[in-house]
């Protein structure tokens, strides 16, 4: 297996800048004729193959409430509220809000996919090369860690909009106004819409990885020239 493992010595002991490293790995990569524009455009085609099925995968009717991989449950925040309705006969309205927070999810993934993929096309050749050497999961990870504060803004209003749509936020506030008429309960109201953003965009940062996973490991998934080239270039 080819790897950079010999020039971490030479790069850790000299004091190179970061253009000098940067020139040092292009050296290295172009002795394969592999660029590192190369291994960025690689590296973000598969990240916008991955969340185009993920997104895909998780708008279809039962994308997130039939999967329990990234299902929403009822907010752990309030569910006291769930087991004390369950508790006084109540059990079917939780469970129909429970499938139309995921309904609202299906939802909303259905506009998800051209905010990640703006936030793909951002990435740097030298986070690519870091990626491309890291974990299976590394390009997911990376997306998620330096894009969700942007991808919340922006994914935040479709969802609300989406559990309007299908009836989650006045199921849940239904839900609620019971619990919160029950005699000595502490009052709860958690924020429904922050709630199902964070669990949403998690969901498809998981289905994002397994698309990685499968391009990483399976020679099958690398569909184009581009892909067969980086990440054939670790093997």
């Amino acid at each position: 297996m080819r790897n950079l493992l010999w020039l971490l010595p030479v790069l850790l002991i000299s004091a190179c800048t970061v253009q000098q490293i940067n020139q040092t790995i292009d050296d290295y990569l172009n002795s394969d004729n592999l660029t590192s524009d190369e291994v960025a455009s690689g590296l973000r085609e598969a990240l916008i193959k991955g969340i185009s099925i993920g997104a895909d995968n998780a708008s279809n009717k039962d994308g997130f409430f039939g999967n329990s991989l990234i299902r929403i449950p009822f907010p752990p925040d309030a569910i006291k509220v769930a087991n004390t309705l369950r508790d006084i006969g109540l059990g079917s309205e939780v469970d129909k809000f429970v499938m139309t927070l995921n309904r609202g999810a299906e939802d909303a993934a259905k506009s998800a996919k051209p905010i990640f993929v703006s936030a793909i096309k951002r990435m740097t050749i030298q986070d690519a090369w870091g990626i491309l050497k890291g974990e299976e999961d590394a390009a997911t990870q990376y997306l998620k860690s330096a894009t969700s504060e942007p991808l919340y803004s922006a994914f935040s209003p479709i969802m609300k909009n989406s559990l309007q749509k299908v009836d989650a936020t006045k199921y849940y506030d239904d839900l609620v106004t019971r619990y919160n008429q029950i005699p000595f309960v502490e009052k709860v109201n958690p924020d429904l819409n922050d709630y199902a953003t964070n669990l949403a965009m998690d969901g498809l940062f998981k289905l994002v990885a397994i698309e990685e996973a499968k391009i990483r490991e399976n020679p099958a998934a690398r569909t184009t020239d581009l892909l067969k080239r980086v990440f054939g270039y670790k093997e």
